[in-house]
């Protein structure tokens, strides 16, 4: 069964990330950086979790206004750096436990969390600025991670409260998992700054030690304050701090400060906090949270000729759902038509892909894990109806399926442009 066994916060902004890269502890202005993730990198070291749950946002860099989600957790087995403009860091790529985080998935949403996922997205330095730091320093971090990215740059954002309430859901989604794990809870972010304006430069101190007091001790109370009170006492962009609540939601009640440290030696003051878990979950307790998260899908398997879209299927089949996907691109759809073979191979699909491709072998393609909806695409591009593909599925012909119909006719999604 996985356990909990502490929390890390940890400021993520980019000066540590270019301490790491550019700087040594030697030179005088980067030694206070290095020295608050020092305690952090020992205790890591000295309870070596399997996983780390890693809360973070992104910096509008994977992540855009086109499709801003409140909570984005991400279920791939690989997570690279990104490109924040003037190319990604050369940091090794970090494995993801994704069953892991396939199960959270479905907990959180047993729970009501409404999450969205992510997958094949490098990660900006919202993750990857105080990883780099607090494990070996230029090494991937040698477990795996799972990423939670909170969108807290466009309001309205999750509250508080919300925060603090998806931490103890997070704690039953874990706990719940029945592979032998030992996972810690890493929120970034904070403290105190604010990046944007004419307040550009705000630091707060005394408000940053008062907020990890309470984080310890009184985190209930942290949960009142709205996100303007957190504007005001910590900076607009240090109100991310309310990521730290998922954090210490998914802990004891009663936990174990062995560290707490900060330094602000610019526009950040930046901190490392580490608790440890005080108590655990009982194996009854986790089992019946297993029942309940597999209680929506019980029993689908049973019914004949249907497959659900999960979390596993889009994970295992992403590569060809994306292909299909990009059926929507002109250029694509055109190379798809004219020049398949050399387009397969431009997209490093497999023998067995593409036989179900050219063989048009739509019953195949569902059984594979490729969703409807990218098939209609496919047919429409191939001059087909989804009649067609409605009829080969069923296992009959055009016309035998249209007889099951109360009004035979035919149609596709293709607009004026094939």
């Amino acid at each position: 069964m996985a356990r909990i066994i502490g929390g890390i916060g940890a400021s993520h902004t980019p000066t540590i990330g270019f301490a790491k890269d550019r700087h040594t502890k030697a030179d005088a202005q980067w030694t206070g950086t290095f020295d608050i993730f020092e305690p952090v990198t020992a205790w890591l070291e000295k309870r070596k979790p399997d996983v780390l749950f890693v809360i973070y946002n992104d910096h509008i860099t994977s992540f855009f206004f086109d499709h801003y989600s409140p909570f984005v957790l991400g279920v791939d087995s690989k997570y690279e750096t990104a490109d924040e403009g003037g190319g990604p860091r050369e940091y090794p790529p970090v494995a993801g436990h994704a069953e892991l985080a396939r199960h959270i998935g479905h907990s959180l949403f047993a729970d009501e969390f409404d999450l969205s996922f992510f997958q094949n997205k490098p990660v900006d330095h919202g993750m990857f600025s105080p990883l780099s730091m607090m494990t070996d320093r230029g090494n991937a971090w040698s477990g795996a991670v799972v990423p939670l990215q909170v969108g807290v740059l466009q309001f309205p954002v999750p509250t508080a409260k919300r925060c603090f309430k998806l931490g103890k859901a997070l704690r039953k989604a874990i706990e719940s998992y029945p592979e032998d794990l030992d996972v810690a809870i890493v929120a970034t972010g904070g403290l105190s700054h604010q990046v944007h304006g004419e307040r550009c430069g705000f630091n707060n101190e005394k408000w940053d030690d008062t907020f990890l007091t309470l984080l310890e001790h009184d985190p209930e109370t942290l949960t009142h304050l709205t996100h303007a009170q957190y504007a005001e006492l910590g900076g607009m962009e240090g109100a991310e701090v309310i990521m730290w609540l998922i954090m210490r939601g998914a802990l004891s009640s009663n936990v174990t400060c062995v560290h707490k440290t900060t330094h602000c030696p610019s526009m950040t003051n930046m901190a490392t906090i580490i608790f440890e878990n005080q108590s655990h979950t009982s194996e009854a307790t986790r089992e019946a949270h297993r029942i309940h998260v597999g209680h929506q899908l019980k029993n689908v398997e049973q019914i004949e000729g249907t497959h659900p879209f999960t979390l596993e299927v889009s994970h295992r089949a992403y590569r060809l759902n994306d292909f299909l996907h990009r059926l929507i691109e002109p250029a694509h759809r055109q190379r798809f038509v004219t020049e398949p073979q050399a387009l397969f191979e431009e997209f490093s699909l497999s023998e067995q892909e593409c036989d179900l491709l050219s063989q048009r072998d739509w019953i195949g393609l569902i059984h594979y894990g490729v969703i409807f909806f990218s098939l209609e695409k496919m047919a429409a591009v191939l001059g087909m109806t989804n009649l067609d593909v409605y009829a080969q599925m069923s296992g009959k012909t055009l016309e035998a399926f249209l007889e099951t119909r109360k009004v035979a006719m035919t149609y596709s999604v293709s607009g004026k442009n094939k």
